[in-house]
């Protein structure tokens, strides 16, 4: 499968990431922040030295990975101010995945709201009223316009957001009528929060077309005690569930690219050392 990793998990420093990546023989760069800029960000000449280090060692873009519509909430309205600021990032992206070649750009969702729907009484007492309503029209013009440019948007199962499982990101999906433009970036790891099962439920609720991109990364989730833990891969509470994952996509002939996301650390800060800890697993269930 076409393996990959987020270069700024392993250093903001480009340059340095690819030769990282070509030790591992990763191919797929997925660019979210180089140097101290997000993408959206970079000066046309800073673009131009972006492609040039990517041609140089052969990395071909998967997806650039801009937080889009993160941060805003269920009280935000298409054309309010904070809407306009994330669809001008958002051109701006879309600007430089035409440059570097990425095929997919990375959306978020609106803050999340706990319950979105209820039953039995839930309904009228428990149920934050027009919370998922609110996300669709948010969502809308950023599907129309990454359709007139020809590119695919991917929006992440976040923590913390609106789509935070892939229930909800194949329901958003569902509901634009835009599964031509809008895929799930599934992050199994952030699931855990809301405690979707990655498989065989996750994966099930993205199979048919609806899957863009994947995150990997593995994490222990303690939800009543509000703590999340990065654990290195394997030693969470995916670690048995990759492999399933694995044999399901290769069996599907998923062709999207599955990027490693490296932000684990043992301790002592150097994410780095924490991806050299990791990647070898990562290859030997993915490739």
């Amino acid at each position: 499968m076409k393996l990959g990793v987020i270069c700024d998990g392993v250093s903001r420093d480009l340059a340095h990431t690819l030769k990282v990546m070509d030790e591992f023989d990763l191919e797929y760069a997925e660019l979210q922040f180089v140097g101290e800029k997000e993408v959206g960000d970079h000066s046309k000449q800073e673009i131009a030295e972006i492609k040039g280090l990517l041609h140089d060692h052969g990395k071909p873009v998967s997806c650039l990975s801009r937080h889009i519509f993160a941060g805003m909430t269920s009280a935000n309205r298409p054309g309010d101010e904070l809407h306009v600021k994330h669809m001008d990032a958002l051109k701006r992206v879309i600007e430089m995945a035409h440059e570097v070649g990425s095929p997919l750009v990375r959306i978020m969702s609106s803050k999340k709201e706990q319950i979105l729907w209820g039953a039995n009484g839930a309904e009228k007492w428990n149920v934050a009223h027009g919370a998922w309503e609110s996300l669709p029209p948010l969502i809308a013009p950023a599907v129309e316009l990454a359709r007139a440019e020809g590119l695919t948007l991917a929006v992440e199962t976040g923590n913390g957001t609106m789509v935070n499982s892939n229930y909800t990101a194949r329901k958003l999906i569902d509901d634009l009528n835009a599964k031509d433009t809008l895929k799930v970036l599934w992050d199994p790891a952030n699931n855990c929060w809301c405690h979707e099962l990655a498989y065989p439920d996750g994966y099930d609720a993205v199979k048919g077309g609806y899957l863009g991109h994947v995150h990997i990364k593995d994490v222990t989730v303690d939800t009543p005690r509000a703590k999340l833990t990065v654990e290195k891969m394997g030693e969470g509470q995916l670690a048995d569930l990759f492999q399933p994952m694995a044999v399901a996509l290769k069996a599907d002939q998923y062709d999207g690219v599955i990027s490693f996301e490296s932000v684990y650390h043992n301790g002592d800060g150097d994410f780095e050392n924490g991806f050299r800890e990791c990647i070898g697993l990562f290859k030997s269930i993915f490739s």
